[in-house]
């Protein structure tokens, strides 16, 4: 089974319409959630098809963006980074955003960015080892990025949904 990652589709680059998807093929994506590695003869087995016939629907999956990707996910206090905020930015009037988004790749302290509508242009996940790192990190992306205004909370736990459960909705 193929373990590469590939960027985010671009907005222009996404399909123009709703993927349609069979039982077996939200099946499919339940165990792929629950299990990246898993292969295709174990994907074959759950639901009952060939692993030919499971590999050519994973990559059909791939190739209408459904799958973008498989990846590992980290725990970063484990990694020595306990400290997990949410921030909400606003940037400076002369910002350019495509920079600012290039930019952030810089700050390897942040490990999530999405851009918001609203009061705040973005919100970014930071991890730090402690309040001086993140004190650093501020620094760094009102001095170097442009940013005008930040607004964090620390993030005490993350609730533990299943992303599979869209699949049945």
């Amino acid at each position: 089974m193929p373990r590469t990652d590939r960027p985010h589709p671009r907005h222009d680059d996404a399909p123009t319409g709703p993927a349609r998807l069979d039982r077996i093929d939200r099946d499919l994506l339940t165990l792929l959630l629950a299990d990246a590695r898993a292969t295709y003869q174990e994907l074959g087995r759950h639901v009952r098809l060939s692993a030919n016939t499971v590999a050519d629907r994973v990559r059909r999956l791939r190739k209408d963006g459904v799958i973008r990707g498989y990846r590992a996910e980290l725990d970063h206090a484990v990694l020595g980074h306990g400290m997990e905020m949410l921030s909400d930015v606003r940037l400076r009037e002369a910002t350019d955003r495509a920079e600012f988004e290039q930019r952030l790749a810089d700050v390897p302290q942040v490990v999530g960015a999405m851009r918001l509508t609203g009061e705040y242009d973005y919100q970014l996940r930071v991890v730090c080892t402690d309040a001086r790192e993140f004190e650093t990190v501020i620094d760094v992306l009102k001095r170097d990025l442009g940013v005008r205004e930040l607004r964090s909370r620390l993030l005490l736990h993350e609730v533990p949904l299943r992303p599979e459960r869209i699949l049945h909705a």
